[in-house]
């Protein structure tokens, strides 16, 4: 049966909602927007004048699709080369979805995505639906055909599971920025000493090359390890400009809602590095450079304007 253009319509407004669990959920904006494409794929084929609530039907669509998704996942991620690690977006990409409450703002964050992983789908779709888009535990239950007793509990694990026991702090633009810069003047200076002092005791680091790209798998663990492994990280060298094609420019960005940091080259995004700030310092810093997962921050970087300029170069 084929849409009418009011039917089409009706899913075009809701696809920025959809791409927004889809990426929570999936962790990668690829495969977020197949998700979404194969939800209107289905939305097309349904008898769309018998559904009496298109936005909970096209969710619960969606939803569904991405846990199959997950499942699939963990079997394809067993032969993944090196570490597994979400898409960083950039500020303002549509698809970081809902900023309003700290809640939906936390759940977007990069930290927050790499501690999902561990989640099962279930938790993961009941976490991402009430943290992030408020959906009520009814709602939820519907969605993944469960009881809302059986969706409470699950809501209540997977908090837990994400819960490190550490407070975060908010972080606005011009305060990222100049912990970038912090970050980027110890990294830079030749010795360890200045990072250390930035980072916590037990911070680490670990990066996503997918195979494509040089990337440490195994996270380097303690501030003297990771700071020693950062200033070798940030010296600049012919080897890296082999790796990358050119000069690698650094920038300050925020990605996720936190400080990041974007190595480009010729206008060409090769590395996002996230830094995971906690009122004790920066725990964690998780690089992606695999160059499959930086193709739509690269759209979105060389649509923007960086004014400044980078602020160093490799």
């Amino acid at each position: 049966m084929a849409l009418l253009m009011s039917d089409v319509d009706r899913f075009e407004a809701a696809r920025p909602r959809l791409e927004a669990i889809a990426y929570r959920l999936l962790g990668s904006a690829g495969d977020a927007e197949d998700a979404v494409q194969e939800t209107f794929l289905r939305w097309q084929a349904a008898d769309v004048g018998r559904i009496e609530v298109p936005e909970a039907w096209l969710t619960k669509v969606l939803t569904n699709y991405c846990l199959n998704q997950l499942t699939s996942a963990r079997v394809r991620r067993e032969t993944y080369v090196g570490r597994w690690l979400p898409e960083p977006l950039l500020e303002g990409d549509p698809m970081l979805g809902p900023a309003d409450t700290a809640a939906q703002r936390e759940s977007v964050s990069y930290a927050v995505l790499v501690l999902l992983e561990r989640l099962t789908p279930n938790e993961r779709a009941v976490y991402v639906l009430r943290e992030a888009f408020d959906y009520p535990h009814r709602e939820i239950a519907e969605i993944l055909d469960i009881s809302e007793a059986a969706s409470q509990q699950i809501h209540h694990r997977a908090k837990k599971h994400i819960a490190d026991g550490r407070v975060r702090t908010e972080i606005d633009g011009a305060a990222a920025r100049r912990i970038v810069e912090e970050f980027l003047a110890a990294a830079t200076s030749g010795r360890t000493e200045p990072l250390v002092q930035l980072l916590t005791q037990d911070a680490v680091a670990v990066g996503d090359g997918g195979g494509k790209v040089p990337a440490r798998a195994k996270a380097f663990e303690g501030a003297l390890a990771v700071a020693t492994f950062l200033r070798g990280l940030f010296k600049p060298g012919t080897a890296k400009r082999a790796i990358v094609g050119g000069t690698p420019e650094i920038y300050a960005t925020t990605a996720n809602g936190g400080p990041a940091i974007a190595a480009v080259v010729d206008g060409r995004l090769v590395g996002i590095t996230c830094l995971d700030v906690t009122v004790d310092g920066i725990v964690a810093v998780t690089s992606q450079v695999n160059p499959d997962k930086l193709v739509r921050a690269t759209e979105r970087w060389a649509a923007a304007d960086h004014g400044e300029g980078p602020l160093h170069t490799l």
